[in-house]
């Protein structure tokens, strides 16, 4: 089990140079147990899905994919760290790769949204 729930938290990047999410793409998480699901979308992400699962109390594996506003459909699986700042907000540090297209991969952060604004309201709403 984590020592910080995901449950019901908003993230977005703060960095990820190779990957299709960025600042303006919403991740919402929910878990429940060591079980992660969520959803994503805004930016160059039309709609996405996570799935994965805590797998030590700061570490975390997910699987996701997402169909992209120009129609690209793509795969790929992360692990990660979750920590806290010094705010007492999430951030979430991850390897990742595709498991489609070029297959490439990299290095990303989010950090936890915590002021819900207009993209959270159309994420709530399933637009």
């Amino acid at each position: 089990m984590l020592r910080v729930s995901l449950h019901d938290r908003r993230f977005v990047a703060s960095a990820n140079d190779h990957g299709v999410s960025g600042a303006d793409t919403v991740f919402h998480y929910r878990m429940e147990g060591p079980i992660i699901t969520g959803t994503y979308r805004g930016g160059r992400v039309r709609e996405g899905h996570l799935v994965g699962r805590a797998t030590s109390a700061d570490t975390i594996q997910l699987l996701y994919h997402c169909i992209t506003t120009d129609g690209e459909l793509l795969a790929g699986w992360s692990k990660g760290r979750v920590t806290t700042d010094a705010a007492g907000g999430v951030e979430l540090d991850f390897e990742w790769a595709w498991l489609t297209g070029d297959r490439s991969g990299g290095r990303s952060h989010y950090v936890e949204l915590r002021d819900p604004g207009p993209a959270d309201a159309a994420l709530d709403r399933g637009a």
